[in-house]
């Protein structure tokens, strides 16, 4: 029995470590994912061309979670994989200046939300009476987030009576349900952006004091109520695009949590590692 645990905890260990990159690598598949719906969206909402703060909302979501998903990977270096006595000199100015630009990115997409909150709710009544009237004019009609179809003779039909509403200064037009269900959606994408820059500032201020040893355990109490209720959030976000049916939304906030709770794990095993030296020492 005692030569075969020694076996068991490492495959438990590399199980565990494959399933913490498998998760790393389908957020790096999200990027994608993103990256071709945001192409698509911005071609019927910035088709004459975009300047760099439009940029910020036609591509949120993949600045966003490419920033990320390179934040993720320095958390992951610096509370596993590489010891605190390493990180100093040129690593750690490298460290610092890569993350530097991640936080940017990562503020600059959460202004990218919080900006297409402010543009869709530029939806005005149309004034048209039959939405027909609109076919060969290369109107488009928004079915979601992001998501817009161009009005033909199909479609059209199932607007007759309705009270069309149509996107400011765009050929864009919708029903006010649906309207109304875009802007909520884009509202909890800007309350989750806003929530993970917080968790990020927090993760950060958790790692400088466990790196120049001033994680106290009242600090760190601390840490562990406020960062459980921003996870709240985010979880609560989740379960909000998984109901609305947006079922990438709710996938990638299902794998950035999940990766997020090994970063925690990380940062929890590196501060009880740390309290163990001190109580050696």
């Amino acid at each position: 029995m005692a030569t075969a645990q020694p076996g068991r905890s490492l495959d438990l260990k590399t199980l565990f470590t494959v399933f913490k990159y498998s998760i790393y690598f389908l957020i790096l598949g999200n990027v994608y994912v993103f990256f071709s719906q945001e192409v698509v969206a911005s071609v019927h909402t910035f088709g004459h061309g975009m300047n760099l703060s439009e940029l910020g909302q036609a591509f949120a979501a993949t600045i966003d979670t490419a920033s990320w998903l390179v934040l993720l990977m320095l958390f992951e270096l610096e509370t596993a994989a590489i010891s605190h006595e390493k990180v100093r000199g040129p690593l750690k100015w490298t460290l610092h200046g890569v993350r530097g630009v991640c936080y940017v990115g990562i503020v600059y997409s959460c202004w990218g939300y919080i900006a297409k909150v402010s543009t869709l709710s530029g939806f005005e009544p149309a004034g048209v009476l039959d939405a027909c009237s609109l076919l060969g004019s290369d109107a488009f009609l928004a079915v979601g987030l992001d998501r817009y179809v161009p009005i033909d003779a199909s479609n059209c039909l199932t607007l007759v009576g309705s009270h069309l509403l149509q996107l400011e200064g765009h050929a864009i037009f919708a029903e006010r349900d649906a309207v109304l269900a875009v802007l909520r959606l884009a509202w909890v994408d800007a309350i989750n952006g806003v929530t993970w820059v917080l968790v990020s500032v927090l993760l950060e201020i958790d790692v400088w004091l466990q790196l120049h040893d001033m994680m106290l355990e009242p600090i760190l109490r601390v840490s562990k109520i406020l960062k459980a209720i921003f996870y709240a959030i985010l979880f609560a976000a989740a379960v909000y695009w998984g109901f609305e049916g947006d079922f990438v939304d709710f996938w990638d906030a299902f794998l950035w949590l999940a990766a997020f709770v090994f970063i925690e794990m990380n940062f929890l095993e590196w501060h009880a590692e740390a309290e163990a030296e001190t109580v050696r020492a």
